[in-house]
Order: C-alpha cells, then sequence, then structure tokens
C-alpha cells in the first residue's frame, strides 16, 4: 500500500513538474526530491529525474522550430560544447562518491533556486537591453563557447536551472530578441538532457520503471500547462516553485548533515 501511495505520488510529481517547466520552469525542483523521498540514492535519482523529464525539453524544441528560425551557424557553434559539456558533467557524477554527491545536493538545490529567483530580474534585462543593435562580436563568441561548456557540464550533472544561465550568457554575447533566445536556448538544453540521459542509460542509474511513471505523468503535465498557461499567474507560480525549492534544499540541508 505504501509502494502504490508512493508510485501514484511520483506520477503527480512528474506531472506536475511537466507543467512547471511548461509555464514558469523550475520542475526539477519538484521530481528530483521526489525520487528521493520515494528512497532512491541521490545519484540514482538525478539519474532517473534526467530519463523522466527530457522528452519534454525535446518535444519544447521542436515546438520552438515551427515558430522561430535560429541562426544555423551560432546554434551549431553552441551546440558543440553543449554535447561535450553535458557528457562530461554525466562523467563526473558517475564518478563522484554517493556521500559526496549526497553532501553536495543541498548546495546544487540552492543554487538551482536563487537562479531560478533571479529569473525575474534576467527577463527585465533582456526586456530593456532588446531595444539595442544585436550585435555578436567574436570575443561574444569566445565567451558564448566556453560559458555553454560550463553551463552543460553543470547539466549534465545536474540540470536545474540551466536554461536561466544560458539566457544571461546569449545577452552577454550579444543576442537581443528574447524569442531567437528561447529558440535558442530550447534544443540546446535538449542536446544537453538527452547526452546526459543517453550516458545514465548506458551506465545503469536509471530506474526505469520509474522514469515511464514520472514521463507519463510529465507529458500529461506539460501538455495541460501549455493549455492552461494563460489562465495561470505565472507570478504567483514562479514564487511557488522559488519558496519550494528553498524548502527543498532546507530539507536536504538537515538530511545531509
Amino acid at each position: 500500500m505504501n509502494d502504490l501511495v508512493g508510485l501514484i505520488g511520483l506520477f503527480l510529481a512528474g506531472m506536475l513538474a511537466g507543467g512547471i517547466n511548461s509555464v514558469a520552469g523550475g520542475g526539477t525542483l519538484i521530481s528530483f526530491p521526489s525520487l528521493v523521498a520515494f528512497g532512491e540514492p541521490e545519484i540514482v535519482s538525478n539519474a532517473t529525474n534526467t530519463a523522466a523529464l527530457w522528452p519534454g525539453s525535446l518535444s519544447g524544441a521542436l515546438g520552438y522550430r515551427k515558430d522561430t528560425p535560429v541562426e544555423r551557424g551560432l546554434f551549431i557553434m553552441l551546440a558543440i560544447p553543449s554535447l561535450i559539456g553535458g557528457l562530461t558533467g554525466a562523467a563526473v557524477l558517475v564518478l563522484t562518491a554517493p556521500e559526496l554527491f549526497r553532501r553536495v545536493v543541498p548546495f546544487l538545490v540552492l543554487f538551482a533556486t536563487l537562479m531560478l529567483a533571479s529569473q525575474d530580474l534576467i527577463s527585465r534585462r533582456l526586456r530593456h537591453s532588446s531595444a539595442d543593435v544585436e550585435r555578436v562580436t567574436k570575443i561574444g563568441r569566445i565567451w558564448g563557447v566556453v560559458f555553454q561548456l560550463f553551463v552543460a557540464a553543470y547539466g549534465g550533472y545536474f540540470g536545474a536551472g540551466i536554461g536561466i544561465l544560458m539566457l544571461g550568457s546569449f545577452s552577454l554575447m550579444g543576442l537581443r530578441d528574447i524569442h531567437k533566445m528561447n529558440a535558442m536556448k530550447t534544443p540546446l538544453a535538449a542536446i544537453i538532457n538527452v547526452t546526459a540521459f543517453v550516458f545514465f542509460a548506458f551506465k545503469g542509474l536509471v530506474v526505469w520503471y520509474l522514469a515511464f511513471l514520472m514521463m507519463a505523468g510529465a507529458i500529461i503535465g506539460g501538455y495541460a500547462g501549455a493549455r492552461l498557461a494563460k489562465h495561470v499567474n505565472p507570478r504567483l507560480l514562479h514564487l511557488t516553485v522559488v519558496a519550494t525549492g528553498l524548502a527543498v534544499s532546507a530539507w536536504f540541508f538537515t538530511k545531509s548533515f
């Protein structure tokens, strides 16, 4: 009975994470700790969470492809460090001692929560800079490649908050159109997540029945979130997710230390 309740809880957590990701972002702050609370080790929970949520990032990338074209050369330039970084981060996770990762998790969750909390500030900055002339210089491209490698490595290792980091980086590169930036960010995030997922699957870290259960929930939640997005107060949802992230990070701190 307890297992049944836990499985239902994981399905609902996946559905909630999918819905949150489709509207505001930060779904991992719900789905990852749910797997840990279910009893899975932190590293296995991280790998299983990646397996459960990667279809959402891939479908989002396909959706943006229909609406907003991206500059092919710039995308390919950033796709290469995304692939390398995602693989590197996933490999580092596999090499990390479980006890060490358990102690690092509270800081990762707190960092992701703070990134999510700064989303409004970054968005206002991007809207303010949208009036500037869009010009990606050679220095901007070098910065973009180097920082994308860092973002992808972090994404392969843990993942929450990579979209916000990429938007900030794109702005520093010289990009100004928020729609083009989102259209660039989403497929790059998909590359990072899919690369990490394949590596985790190859290493046998994914609990498949839990991944498929949460994946089904995430697909339903993502669709429902997209349909209901206009009726949801995004600021209220954003604040709720941030508050949840702070509570979850506090829980992990008390659990790990």
